[in-house]
């Protein structure tokens, strides 16, 4: 078949290779350089250990107390929207203890397929790209924080993710190279990281090499249809017959699925980051600094460091306010790394396509017999590039799917 794909960040890209490895003609469009997308810049973690949704309790008077305060790691720009309004109506419909028991092992289940599948791109010659099994932590400082890290870890060992809970020392001890100034903090060696940007280049290389075809800078203007068929995509700079659709566009998902007559609950979550470049100290284990929710992920002699989650549809302005809170929280955790605030022009930022339930959409659509949508992962759409890839390719040739994914449906709202 000669399957379209809107979309080049990393679940584009992914569902590109998979699906040309099962023999399809692929073409992959991106309204931009795919350069410019939101994986590019990603805190470059594969976290099985992620297995609690965003649409938790008490994430909503977390939410309400952090939009207060302009360097606070959660905001959401209030505007007259109703597609905003809505989402925000199901995020709260969602944020319960029964949505969390439901989610964790469909999420489980996706994060370790996804982690097999990047262990097999590392081993198989097709890609080059650092990867390294390390670990993370969740770091935190105060009391409140241990007692919420220890449920969490408690919930991952039940569920079969293995979660150690540490004290301050213990955290130094595997941290030899740079001070670590934390009460504790909870360490699952199950996770692992990589460099988004060697794995971005050399997927699309692999691609290009391979006679995929990559069209940038094409905006995707409209569908040609006879019912409920596709029968090609239209841009600017052409029309394209094609055999079957993958919507993965990321936080402008919505705004492709309307073209298709689809109403998609998502919402753009904005984050930032940026380098520290030629440490001699530099952090091994990549962290999540749990009071901050903010990250630093070593890649080579660099840290890259993330965060915030701002939602503000597809505003992609830098608002400097949340990198200052990222770059004050750093050295309340490694006070011996120097970081100062960097210039604009070295801030990344991207949108993270968040669903108002915190799982992904994956799969068809009733609306149509040949469209498969692959998007809503949120800040996990690197750890769960391949798996979800994987399964778009199994989808699209009516297979047996290697996980039920009955959960991830778009049509669910």
């Amino acid at each position: 078949m000669h399957i379209g794909i809107v979309g080049g960040g990393i679940i584009g890209l992914c569902s590109a290779y998979y699906l040309h490895k099962a023999g399809h003609t692929v073409t992959l469009f991106d309204q931009n350089p795919i350069a410019d997308g939101c994986s590019f810049g990603n805190a470059g973690m594969i976290v099985p250990s992620h297995i609690i949704p965003l649409a938790q309790p008490g994430m909503i008077a977390k939410g309400m107390r952090w939009m207060l305060k302009s360097t606070s790691p959660f905001y959401v720009k209030p505007r007259l929207n109703l597609d905003l309004a809505r989402w925000g109506w199901l995020f709260y419909r969602h944020a319960n203890d029964a949505h969390v028991q439901r989610s964790i092992p469909v999420l489980r289940d996706l994060s370790l397929l996804s982690k097999t599948l990047y262990q097999d791109l590392a081993a198989n010659g097709d890609l080059e790209f650092e990867w390294q099994e390390r670990g993370l932590f969740m770091l935190y400082k105060t009391a409140a924080a241990e007692h919420e890290m220890a449920e969490e870890a408690d919930v991952a060992n039940q569920a079969g993710i293995e979660a150690v809970q540490l004290n301050g020392q213990q955290v130094q001890d595997r941290e030899p190279n740079t001070r670590v100034d934390v009460r504790g903090g909870v360490f699952y060696p199950g996770d692992a990281h990589l460099n988004p940007n060697e794995l971005i280049s050399s997927l699309v290389t692999y691609l290009r090499r391979e006679g995929v075809t990559l069209v940038e800078n094409a905006t995707v203007t409209g569908f040609g249809k006879t019912g409920t068929h596709i029968r090609s995509v239209q841009t600017a700079q052409g029309t394209y017959e094609v055999d079957k659709v993958v919507i993965a566009g990321g936080a402008w998902s919505p705004e492709l699925a309307r073209q298709l007559g689809l109403d998609l609950s998502l919402q753009g979550g904005k984050g930032y980051s940026f380098m520290v470049r030629n440490l001699v100290n530099n952090v091994r284990i990549p962290a999540i600094m749990l009071e901050a929710r903010a990250t630093a992920t070593p890649m080579g002699a660099d840290l890259r460091f993330a965060g915030t989650l701002e939602v503000a549809g597809t505003d992609m302005t830098v608002n400097m306010s949340r990198v200052r809170g990222i770059v004050q929280s750093i050295n309340n955790y490694y006070p011996d790394i120097p970081v100062d605030l960097p210039p604009v022009e070295r801030v990344w930022r991207g949108l993270r396509p968040c669903s108002p339930d915190g799982l992904p959409y994956i799969g068809r659509t009733n609306r149509y017999d040949n469209v498969v949508l692959a998007t809503g992962h949120g800040m996990m759409g690197l750890s769960l590039g391949p798996a979800t890839g994987k399964l778009v390719s199994e989808v699209a040739a009516d297979s047996v799917n290697s996980l039920d994914i009955s959960a991830f449906s778009p049509d669910r709202f």
